[in-house]
């Protein structure tokens, strides 16, 4: 089990009392924590060589990979190669990328998109072949989509048809993740809740996944579900792994903006394919900030929307499609199309009203090549883990992409694992109980508003020392002021959040520079100084680790 460390707060619920209803054991020979696209191809990949238990805090359509409107990068077409790929990744991440990982990215993430389409999936085609979209920062047609702007739902679809009918995977939805089970630094399973169940389930395995997901979800503006909290980078720092890159958070360069503050992802490829960015008067103002204008990276776009809102203090400005043909526009983009029409916006016609929004966290539990963690047996993939692939700013449309190509090498990896733990009777007699202690439901609420608007407020786009100082010690004070809410069952979400917001709060004020997704105000330039990877790691002081190529 996980062992406090003075300083640190309270973390897990009271032990099993005597007399309590033994605990259910469920071996399995891989746990999958996570149901999105990385989750749910590891699953897959795993079930060839051993049961598999499938673990989703909500249902399995509810993650980050289903709503995901881009596509996934693949250099397939014979016009491209895997060295431009290469290139065009390692140029967006600002000196950042592990370029081994990148390698292995561009290579293997070929293979891995021709099983797709060997297995059945369908990605959209045109007149000569499968269409392939570009996107800020691609030097190449290489985007591949499915149902227009439906990716991530397609493909996760897709992968959950053969998921939930394999004989070998047991899938868990509503299951709540407690703390996974370490002993002497070798992850043997992990404690969860099932729905509103009070006894605890204990999983073993030979191997545990995270695939959890990132944390963009805990700003006020986001384009993630609610559900991307980071759950699986607390639980895996609570454990004693090691986590970098946290204040890399990328946003989106155009989410729409409403006046009521609904947002809704309006997707990179309808730059990729001629949309404009101007202001209220009609101007086009991307190109006053890089020589690609709206097909520059995505950390440059966004930061010149940022830019050009504060210098004419506007909270928003615009994306036209009405110089392309309309029809054309509605049919490719018939879901974004269908969204902003219940806004009152025709984006073939319409100047389509955006703002930047909290899209995407590069950051995580650090990983090696084959998904490994700093804790033995603990596995990770895909947005909750950092590989080195995105360096200080994720190239569009990587991410899925690094779901499948790292979800497959988590399953390898774990292949390699040749001793099983079996639990012990002390492990299964001392597990966390989930409590029925009542808490407030609309103090929650407050709580987690007050949280993502100041993490919106001062560890947004552009930030700055004395906003995150303030927002470190606002985000502890919560911490210190509601410590009994936070040691029971009603408050795990809140203090999870709490958890990965302080991490990325705290990266982001030691990184006294501006890189890629991480822009400071008071540090505006690039300092060779901090060309390495912030780690933190529980109990121990921050290190900066200039990992090999």
């Amino acid at each position: 089990m996980a062992v406090l460390l003075p300083g640190d707060d309270v973390d897990g619920e009271a032990a099993v009392p005597p007399g309590m209803n033994a605990p259910r054991h469920l071996p399995f020979d891989f746990l999958i924590i996570g149901s999105g696209l990385a989750g749910l191809y590891a699953a897959f990949c795993a079930a060839r060589h051993g049961r598999v238990a499938l673990l989703s805090k909500s249902s399995l359509q509810q993650s980050s990979s289903y709503w995901a409107q881009g596509g996934i990068a693949a250099a397939i077409d014979q016009d491209d190669s895997a060295y431009y790929h290469l290139d065009d990744t390692i140029t967006a991440g600002r000196g950042l990328c592990r370029k081994a990982a990148v390698e292995i990215l561009v290579g293997e993430g070929v293979q891995r998109v021709r099983e797709l389409i060997a297995m059945g999936m369908q990605f959209d085609e045109g007149s000569r072949g499968l269409h392939l979209g570009l996107e800020g920062g691609h030097s190449h047609r290489r985007i591949l989509h499915a149902q227009g702007n439906a990716t991530g739902a397609a493909v996760v679809q897709f992968l959950l048809d053969r998921v939930t009918h394999h004989e070998r995977i047991t899938v868990f939805e509503h299951t709540t993740v407690a703390e996974l089970v370490i002993q002497e630094n070798r992850c043997v399973g992990l404690i969860a809740f099932q729905r509103d169940q009070v006894d605890p389930v204990f999983f073993s395995a030979r191997a545990t996944v995270l695939a959890s997901g990132g944390a963009a979800g805990n700003y006020l503006r986001t384009t993630n579900p609610p559900t991307s909290s980071g759950d699986g980078i607390a639980l895996a720092y609570q454990a004693g792994a090691e986590v970098c890159d946290m204040e890399f958070v990328q946003f989106h360069p155009t989410a729409l903006f409403t006046p009521t503050g609904a947002t809704f992802l309006i997707s990179e490829a309808l730059r990729g394919e001629g949309g404009h960015l101007v202001d209220a008067a009609g101007r086009r103002f991307a190109f006053d900030y890089d020589p690609k204008g709206e097909l520059a990276p995505r950390d440059v776009v966004s930061r010149a929307i940022f830019l050009e809102m504060r210098k004419q203090g506007v909270d928003h400005v615009f994306l036209s499609m009405k110089h392309l043909d309309a029809e054309a526009v509605r049919r490719r983009f018939a879901n974004v199309h269908e969204a902003c029409l219940s806004h009152g916006v025709d984006i073939a016609v319409d100047p389509i009203p955006v703002a930047p929004a909290a899209h995407y966290l590069i950051g995580g539990v650090v990983t090696g090549r084959m998904a490994g963690t700093s804790i033995w047996g603990l596995f990770a993939c895909g947005e909750c883990a950092c590989t080195g692939v995105h360096g200080a700013n994720r190239l569009a449309s990587n991410s899925l992409l690094e779901c499948l190509v790292f979800g497959k090498r988590a399953i390898d990896g774990a292949l390699t694992l040749k001793d099983d733990v079996p639990p012990t009777e002390d492990m299964l007699n001392d597990l966390p109980r989930r409590d029925m202690r009542p808490v407030d439901p609309a103090l929650i609420a407050t709580l987690r508003s007050r949280v993502s608007t100041l993490m919106t407020e001062r560890v947004g786009i552009v930030r700055d020392q004395a906003g995150l100082a303030s927002a470190l010690a606002e985000l502890r004070g919560i911490r210190e002021e509601h410590r009994e809410l936070m040691t029971c069952w009603g408050g795990r979400a809140l203090r999870k959040m709490l958890r990965v917001c302080e991490l990325t709060t705290r990266c982001a004020l030691i990184r006294e520079e501006t890189r890629g997704a991480h822009i400071r105000d008071d540090f505006p330039r690039e300092n060779s100084a901090f060309e390495g990877h912030i780690t933190l790691r529980r109990g121990a002081e921050p290190r900066t680790v200039a990992w090999t190529p």
